[in-house]
C-alpha cells in the first residue's frame, strides 16, 4: 500500500488506536501500515498466513489484528469510508438511490467445519454462498455470508434489512428470476422495489441491463485468490476479505495506481534471432 493509498485510511486506524485503553496497549511495535499490507498481501496472493513473507510482521500478530479489526467494525468502517470517497469521486452521493443485489456459490476449505457450509444443490456446489448488494457502480452495500444451502431469498431478506437500516434512500433494487416472490413482500414492507432483470432468450453471451454491474464486482472479488476459494474457517472472517478485496481495488482507483507488476524490466532488446 503505498503512502497515498494510506493517507486515505490511516485516520480509521489513528482514531482506534487513541481509543485503545490498558497495560501494553500506549506502544505500537509494528508499524498499522505494515499490517494492513501483510492482510492485503494475504489476500490478494491467496497464500496461508503462516507462509506470509519474513519482511512482514509476524503472521500471528498480523491474523491478531485482522480478526480485531473485523470484529470491532474497524475494517468496514474503511471499507464504507472508501466506499463514499469512490461514489463522491464519481459524482454520486453517498446515499445510493438505487442498488443490485447477486448470489455466488464457491467451495470451501477443509479447514471449514460441516456447519458453516452446504450444497447449492443447482449448482452442484459444496461451499458458502456471497450474498451481495451493490450500487449501480458495482461498490458493495451489504455481504452476508451463509452455507451453500441458504436459499437465495432467505440471504436476499437478510440483505435487504442491512440495506434499508444502513442505506434508507436506496427504493429500488435489481435481481435476477432465483428469488422467489416472498422476497417482493418483503422489500415492500420496507418501502423497496425490486425488479427482477429477465434473462433474454437468445443464445449467446449478452450483458443483462443493471445486473451485469454486480457480475463485475465478482469478477473484482475473484482477482483476490484468497477469494477463489472460501478458505476462512468463521463466515464473519469471509465477510472481512471481501471487504479488504473492494478496499484494495477503491484505494487503487482513487489514487490512479495499478496493480504492481513483478516482471523485470531491462534494457536489453528482444532477440531477433
Amino acid at each position: 500500500m503505498s503512502d497515498a493509498r494510506w493517507a486515505l485510511i490511516e485516520p480509521v486506524f489513528t482514531a482506534w488506536w487513541a481509543r485503545r485503553t490498558g497495560p501494553g496497549t500506549a506502544a505500537r511495535v509494528h508499524d498499522p501500515q505494515e499490517i494492513v499490507n501483510a492482510i492485503l498481501y494475504v489476500n490478494r496472493t491467496g497464500i496461508p498466513w503462516e507462509y506470509l513473507p519474513h519482511d512482514f510482521p509476524p503472521y500471528k500478530t498480523v491474523y491478531d489484528y485482522y480478526a480485531k479489526w473485523e470484529a470491532d467494525g474497524t475494517t468496514e468502517q474503511v471499507h464504507d469510508l472508501l466506499r463514499d470517497r469512490t461514489r463522491r469521486a464519481h459524482g454520486r452521493s453517498t446515499q445510493p438511490s438505487a442498488a443490485v443485489v447477486d448470489v455466488q456459490s464457491v467451495k470451501t476449505s477443509t479447514n471449514v467445519a460441516e456447519t458453516s457450509q452446504g450444497i447449492d444443490a443447482g449448482k452442484k456446489i459444496k461451499g458458502r454462498k456471497r450474498h451481495l448488494i451493490t450500487d449501480t457502480l458495482g461498490l458493495v452495500l451489504a455481504v452476508l455470508v451463509t452455507a451453500a444451502s441458504v436459499h437465495d431469498a432467505t440471504g436476499g431478506k437478510l440483505l435487504l434489512d442491512d440495506l434499508a437500516a444502513a442505506h434508507p434512500s436506496a427504493t429500488k433494487v435489481w435481481a435476477d428470476g432465483g428469488y422467489q416472490s416472498s422476497i417482493f413482500n418483503h422489500s415492500a414492507g420496507l418501502g423497496i422495489d425490486v425488479e427482477v432483470v429477465q434473462r433474454p432468450r437468445t443464445k449467446g453471451f449478452e450483458s443483462l441491463p443493471k445486473r451485469w454491474v454486480i457480475e463485475r464486482t465478482f469478477g473484482w472479488l475473484m482477482q483476490h485468490r484468497r477469494l477463489a476459494r472460501d478458505y476462512e474457517a468463521l463466515p464473519q472472517r469471509s465477510r472481512a476479505m471481501i471487504h479488504w478485496a473492494m478496499a484494495n481495488k477503491m484505494s487503487r482507483q482513487l489514487t490512479g495506481e495499478s496493480a504492481p507488476t513483478w516482471r523485470i524490466e531491462t534494457d536489453i532488446p528482444p532477440s531477433t534471432a
